[in-house]
């Protein structure tokens, strides 16, 4: 990951940026700690000692560098049950304690190992709907309507009334002295990047809390009609006030009830929906570290089983990882632990030491704080990313985004994963094989390319596919590349290999099956030049399998060819279908730009495609002995001894003096030929001019056609009875095109000597 300036500055002082994100947290936890102890039927201070214990306990253990553990919104329906279910606080706590014991367990087993099989796109859904239902819910605590506890995250109320039912209310019955500090901090949070407040080293949040609290105060000294009541602050328990005393903090399991089959289930229960949830939000929050770390899944089961074994000790609620104080803790620049640590140190502080003050905090600044974090969370630029990397992953997204909002964090979760599953079934439905239709110089093959795993969902397409097949069809199966195939896919193949092709006529290839599956390799269809397929070439056909085949190469859908096969079939004799003449270059091999298989062509290569008395006995030997149908005289784009020639010309050099190479002669002499011929060009007429190289390099390659015909008889006879084609070609370099020259046979005398020159040798 690349490392910016600012973020090189910004990791300067780590530990007072820590402090800080942990101190803006706090303030955020507190209410949401008593709010969820609230909805949970528990006591009010079971919320505050797992916000502790999340903080100093799990923050110590865990490897996540800024997830934030406490009391989850998400378990206070379940919290609730199990409580009125087992009867009594203390058994749910011993309930608790078992938990925690089996997330250790779980931990230490590997199981974090569940982590990585939650989709990126529902793991990003989960992170837009936690934002959603932050927008929606903080609105009203933002103008003084407290109906709801803080974190509270259902968009459905106990009464069957809905948000929006809220947001409604609270447009009727809004507090105007919250309401004005609420809407202040927001603005405030909002217009911090865009101001020059940004350059303060003091985090928005901090200063949206504070500012709310010296509104809230000036109106209280005042006595102003807008004074902000009790209810709509911050209610931190304090010791000596209304008979609480320092034996009600802590409340103990009741351990008799160790082998009540109830407390067993209950504590089953809450292991596997706190570990599930944790999972989820870890891998989310990873996702909101500024520096992409990757959390240990195992490591942090462990984390919260300790985490939750002490919180049923001590009377908290069960815990994980929770996305909101997560989210505040990333975007106000935590790095490490630390945060999180110091923001359970501070809820430790504030029920010993200063409850009074934490008081006098507005609901509505802290609603403040969390509706930003709601619109970072889900802001429309992740909506149109999502939409750009396509519908297949942007429905389980929006999918994930509906349910969550709809439901609660793991129902939600759940639907999102399963239409996940779904697109991935129907595109294994899709995708469990595809057809290639193969031109080869036997005819052509439909190539049924299996993908690594033939499952079931594959045999009804299968099956319409092979049904598709006719009399004279050539099939090939390839499983070469396939680790599974599912026993029905076998079945059929079987059936159609040994009964349904014979009784149609339909020829069948199988290829990757050997020593894996009970069906034997065999190959029908030939890919190789037999002594019978060259027979029934001509000099066009050979052309079009030539110009088939450039295309296929430069397109990438080179023909499937089985090479060993063919060194087997071409041993005992060979049976070209064209001879080659081309350039020694190394980037101009014959075979590959025309994708062809061994036993294909005749291939002679010298350098500038330069024909010799040696290599003119190589082609009458290939076409009138060996059976070739066409000759190809090849050139290329920036060809080196074209270059070098065109060089030595421009600037009048005897190429022996020049360069020392005595038989450098026997090339340049004949492309210089080509040089002097050319006469469009008007710049530089050297090698600094490649399209002056690359014209002459054309010219060259007429040149040497010419040369052919009138030095050897035997392939002149040959041409003009139409028993062999010859023609010229340029190979681009840059773009791996075969561009040929001339139709099959001679060119006119005009289009190879445009200044009426003799060629010669």
């Amino acid at each position: 990951m690349t490392t910016t300036a600012t973020d090189r500055r910004d990791d300067s002082t780590p530990i007072a940026r820590d402090l800080v994100a942990g101190l803006v947290v706090f303030l955020v936890a507190i209410p949401l700690c008593l709010g969820i102890a609230l909805a949970s039927g528990a006591p009010i201070i079971s919320g505050v000692i797992s916000g502790i214990i999340g903080g100093i306990v799990v923050g110590a253990l865990s490897g996540s560098h800024v997830s934030v553990s406490g009391p989850a919104a998400g378990l206070a329906a379940i919290v609730m049950a199990q409580i009125q279910g087992l009867g009594s606080f203390e058994a749910f706590l011993l309930a608790v304690l078992i938990a925690g014991g089996i997330q250790v367990a779980a931990g230490a087993l590997r199981g974090g190992v569940l982590a990585n099989y939650f989709p990126n796109n529902v793991i990003k859904g989960l992170l837009v709907a936690i934002g959603v239902l932050l927008i929606l819910k903080q609105i009203p605590h933002l103008v003084g309507y407290d109906s709801d506890y803080e974190g509270d995250l259902s968009f459905w109320n106990p009464d069957g009334s809905s948000t929006l039912t809220d947001l409604a209310e609270a447009a009727k019955l809004f507090v105007p002295g919250a309401m004005l500090v609420g809407v202040t901090c927001l603005a405030l949070l909002m217009a911090w990047d865009r101001t020059p407040l940004k350059k303060l080293k003091v985090p928005a949040s901090l200063v949206a809390v504070l500012v709310g609290v010296a509104i809230s105060e000036a109106f209280r000294l005042t006595g102003s009609a807008w004074a902000i009541e009790q209810s709509h602050l911050v209610s931190v328990p304090v010791v000596g006030s209304e008979g609480m005393g320092w034996g009600d903090l802590v409340t103990f399991p009741d351990f008799s009830r160790i082998t009540d089959p109830a407390v067993l289930l209950a504590g089953v229960t809450l292991a596997v929906v706190a570990s599930l949830e944790t999972l989820l939000n870890l891998e989310a929050t990873d996702k909101l570290d500024p520096l992409r770390r990757s959390s240990p899944p195992n490591r942090e089961l462990v984390a919260q089983g300790v985490g939750n074994m002490l919180a049923g000790t001590l009377g908290g609620l069960p815990m994980t990882s929770v996305i909101v104080r997560s989210s505040v803790n990333a975007q106000n620049g935590a790095r490490t632990r630390r945060a999180a640590i110091f923001h359970g140190v501070l809820l430790l502080g504030c029920l010993v030491l200063i409850p009074g003050v934490l008081n006098r905090i507005p609901l509505a600044a802290l609603a403040a704080v969390l509706l930003a974090t709601g619109f970072k969370l889900a802001s429309p630029k992740v909506f149109r990313q999502m939409w750009d990397e396509g519908f297949k992953q942007f429905l389980p997204f929006f999918v994930t985004v509906v349910a969550i909002v709809a439901t609660d964090l793991l129902v939600g979760v759940m639907i999102g994963l399963a239409t996940s599953v779904l697109f991935i079934l129907l595109s294994n439905v899709r995708r469990g094989f595809r057809i290639i239709r193969e031109d080869h110089v036997g005819g052509l093959v439909h190539r049924i390319e299996l993908a690594t795993q033939a499952s079931f969902l594959n045999r009804a397409q299968l099956a319409m596919t092979l049904g598709g097949f006719r009399r004279g069809d050539q099939v090939a199966i390839d499983a070469r590349t396939t680790d599974y195939v599912d026993p029905d896919i076998l079945s059929m193949i079987k059936e159609f290999v040994n009964e349904t092709a014979p009784a149609r006529g339909v020829s069948v290839s199988l290829h990757g099956f050997k020593d894996r599956y009970p069906l034997e390799d065999v190959k029908v269809y030939v890919d190789w030049t037999t002594k019978e397929i060259q027979a029934s070439l001509t000099p066009d056909r050979v052309l079009r399998v030539l110009k088939e085949g450039n295309e296929r190469f430069t397109s990438g859908r080179r023909l499937s060819r089985d090479l060993s096969m063919q060194v087997d079939a071409t041993a005992g004799g060979q049976h070209p279908m064209a001879v080659i003449l081309s350039c020694i270059d190394s980037r101009s091999p014959a075979e590959l730009l025309f994708d062809l298989g061994l036993g294909d062509i005749f291939s002679v290569r010298l350098a500038g495609n330069v024909a010799s008395a040696k290599a003119l006995g190589s082609m009458e030997f290939a076409c009138k002995v060996a059976g070739a149908k066409l000759i190809v005289v090849l050139g290329h784009t920036r060809c080196g001894a074209v270059k070098a020639t065109c060089d030595l010309v421009s600037k009048g050099l005897d190429p022996v003096e020049a360069t020392g190479l005595t038989n450098l002669p026997s090339i340049t002499e004949p492309i210089s030929e080509a040089v002097r011929m050319e006469t469009r060009t008007e710049g530089a007429r050297d090698g600094s001019n490649y399209e002056f190289v690359d014209r002459v390099a054309t010219i060259h390659v007429r040149n040497t056609i010419r040369w052919i015909e009138d030095n050897s008889p035997v392939l002149r006879s040959m041409i003009l009875n139409g028993e062999v084609g010859i023609v010229g070609a340029m190979y681009d370099v840059s773009t791996g095109h075969v561009q040929f020259l001339d139709g099959i046979g001679a060119a006119g005398a005009d289009e190879r000597q445009p200044d009426g020159a003799a060629a010669t040798r």
